[in-house]
């Protein structure tokens, strides 16, 4: 099971290397982690997406809490969020093919970051599918690199919406 964590921290040194040590020390897999300051520049979020059987996630959370510069510990398998993550993939761009590759970017909504005589740098925002789509529509024209952010998340502010059934 996937499972994304947003964790609220003291902005000081040491707090992410704690975090990532308590998972390196108890075996837990990190797929992606994402850290910034927030609005209030002594706290940071750092937003982890993990995997593992329920009983892994829930300790993985405990664990957490229990770390001093944890200030609070969200999980969002319950809560109604918006989830992103960013690529930039460089791309082969041969004579005969720079025009479809355009179109490609133009119908996922990617940015043309850089142009080279033989290659397309495209950046893309959006969920895990979207992105894995874009990967694979690529693929056969040849990808040269591929750079992720990881995903970050927010929930959303359901106050005065109607849900959406």
């Amino acid at each position: 099971m996937r499972k994304v964590l947003s964790v609220l921290v003291d902005n000081e040194a040491g707090v992410l290397s704690r975090v990532v040590g308590l998972f390196s020390g108890r075996g837990f897999n990190i797929e992606s982690l994402c850290v910034a300051p927030t609005v209030d520049s002594t706290k940071s979020k750092i937003v982890i997406t993990t995997s593992g059987n329920e009983q892994v996630l829930e300790q993985i959370q405990k664990q957490l809490n229990k770390l001093v510069n944890v200030i609070k510990v969200i999980d969002y398998q319950n809560k109604d969020f918006v989830e992103r993550e960013m690529i930039m993939v460089k791309v082969q761009a041969k004579t005969d093919s720079r025009a479809e590759i355009l179109r490609i970017a133009d119908i996922f909504r990617a940015r043309v970051v850089d142009v080279s005589p033989h290659s397309y740098s495209l950046a893309l925002t959006g969920d895990k599918d979207k992105l894995q789509g874009f990967i694979e529509i690529l693929s056969p024209h040849g990808i040269n690199d591929i750079v992720r952010t990881g995903t970050i998340i927010m929930e959303r502010d359901m106050r005065g919406r109607r849900k959406l059934t």
